[in-house]
């Protein structure tokens, strides 16, 4: 049965999530990577994205990611016809992984980033990577190099990172330094650890 030790593993856009799954997995954690299935599925559906939006959207032979996330960003229509497409395909491979993981009886996460919002999976317990709005939006204006504005479009396009902690069965926080974030999640490895008696 898929999701039976499973923990959700989210946050928002630019509150460390990856580098929290990179950890994780140093510190022996197994972690199944929503979005690199999704982009996995996406870079195999070259010729769906060429067909739905156009040959603009293509370059090199490969689905160019940050031009048709751009678009779908500004186009509701649009940005609902690729989930309807993706989801269940993501959905699908994620549940294979997630019974093959399930048969080592001990907890592993799901790095889902859209957890809390779209209620996809049947997973009880989860963690969320927690950074002060503020700071989130610091952190992505940064990494993206997109203006306040764009930056907030995007932020805002989650639930607001305050209301996903107050969902979550764990918070790393993720508001200080590297070191201090490797300390969160040893801390929560720990925990897991105590619990299943590891």
């Amino acid at each position: 049965m898929a999701y039976e030790y499973a923990i959700a593993l989210t946050g928002s856009i630019a509150t460390g999530k990856s580098t929290v799954a990179s950890l994780l997995a140093l510190n022996g954690m197994r972690v199944i990577d929503a979005d690199s299935i999704s982009h996995k599925i996406l870079d195999d559906s070259v010729e769906w994205v060429r067909e739905t939006f156009g040959d603009e959207y293509i370059s090199n032979g490969k689905v160019d990611r940050a031009k048709l996330g751009s678009f779908i960003f500004s186009h509701e229509d649009a940005k609902k016809m690729l989930e309807a497409y993706l989801h269940p395909k993501i959905k699908a491979e994620i549940e294979r992984q997630s019974e093959k993981q399930d048969s080592f009886k001990f907890p592993y996460l799901i790095d889902i980033p859209l957890f809390f919002e779209n209620a996809n999976y049947p997973i009880k317990d989860s963690v969320v990577v927690y950074t002060p709005s503020e700071i989130q939006l610091e952190r992505f204006m940064k990494r993206n190099g997109y203006s306040e504005e764009e930056s907030r479009k995007r932020i805002a396009s989650q639930l607001p990172i305050d209301e996903k902690r107050d969902c979550a069965t764990w918070v790393i926080d993720n508001s200080k330094n590297l070191k201090h974030l490797q300390n969160e999640v040893e801390n929560f490895v720990e925990k897991i650890k105590k619990i299943y008696n590891k």
